[in-house]
């Protein structure tokens, strides 16, 4: 079979010199391997999701002379798959409700810490969840779903690699099986009230359907691939090849990100670059 290769952004800002490091990647490996290229719009977060940043990765892609199969998959047209996901995890009893809010995370942690003890963080440096919900009796649980108290689902990352019962691994590219601590991660969300899904729940069923078979993306999602091979496991989903690239940095050494304002490739267009001018800046010419 063809290998699948995807790109995957996100709409919720202008492209920048990383995404065109990571689509031209896929879209290199496409073309030498015989594979085919897809594209998926990751939209599952509607409060930062715009229709305009939408349209203007498509332009990007195509001023980069990428191109790409239809239709493209937009996640928020396939909330049921995600649901359906979620549903046999609840199922394995592995799935809780957890009602604290950000607040009251960030008071919890800075509470404990200041009696002296570091809290525990995952490799993103965000605390480990420290609430009690996991540990709620059915009846608890049950009057505060019925009373209607916000609450996000999570993955009872232990219960879940109990079920398992053997250690993970993925196949990272050039360097052969990695080892997978999806215990780092602690009990991660899975869904929300704002949205029925979670990245790395969408992306392993997405992946999975699409029928992806080399995933090419940043080295700052190398630690998660160990939470995707987990849920990968436990929904019986195939495992993809992984290869983590590397990724560009500003000035100061610091990942390039919207929310920073890194130079867009369309503000680099507009000033007068060219495809060509892109692909030597990320260091592909």
């Amino acid at each position: 079979m063809r290998p699948v290769f995807r790109f995957a952004p996100s709409p919720n800002g202008p492209l920048h010199l990383g995404h065109a490091l990571s689509a031209l990647l896929n879209h290199t490996a496409a073309r030498a391997s015989g594979g085919r290229l897809l594209l998926r719009i990751e939209d599952i977060d509607s409060a930062r999701c715009r229709p305009e940043f939408e349209a203007m990765i498509y332009q990007d892609l195509a001023w980069l002379g990428l191109g790409w199969e239809e239709p493209v998959r937009r996640q928020s047209e396939h909330f049921a798959d995600y649901r359906a996901a979620l549903g046999r995890l609840q199922s394995m009893g592995l799935v809780y409700p957890a009602f604290e809010s950000r607040a009251e995370i960030r008071a919890l942690v800075a509470a404990r810490e200041a009696s002296g003890q570091p809290w525990p963080r995952d490799p993103d440096g965000a605390p480990l969840y420290p609430g009690s919900a996991g540990r709620l009796d059915a009846a608890e649980r049950a009057r505060k779903l019925d009373a209607g108290t916000p609450h996000v689902l999570r993955l009872d990352t232990r219960a879940a690699l109990a079920r398992i019962g053997r250690p993970l691994a993925w196949l990272e590219e050039d360097y052969g099986d990695i080892p997978a601590d999806p215990s780092a991660w602690g009990d991660v969300v899975l869904a929300r009230k704002d949205s029925p899904t979670s990245y790395h729940m969408a992306v392993v069923v997405d992946d999975a359907l699409q029928g992806v078979s080399h995933v090419v993306r940043g080295r700052d999602l190398y630690a998660a691939t160990a939470v995707h091979r987990l849920l990968q496991e436990l929904l019986g989903l195939p495992a993809p090849r992984y290869r983590h690239h590397r990724l560009i940095v500003d000035a100061a050494g610091h990942k390039l990100s919207k929310s920073t304002g890194a130079a867009s490739l369309q503000a680099l267009r507009a000033g007068g670059a060219t495809p060509a001018d892109v692909r030597r800046l990320i260091g592909l010419d």
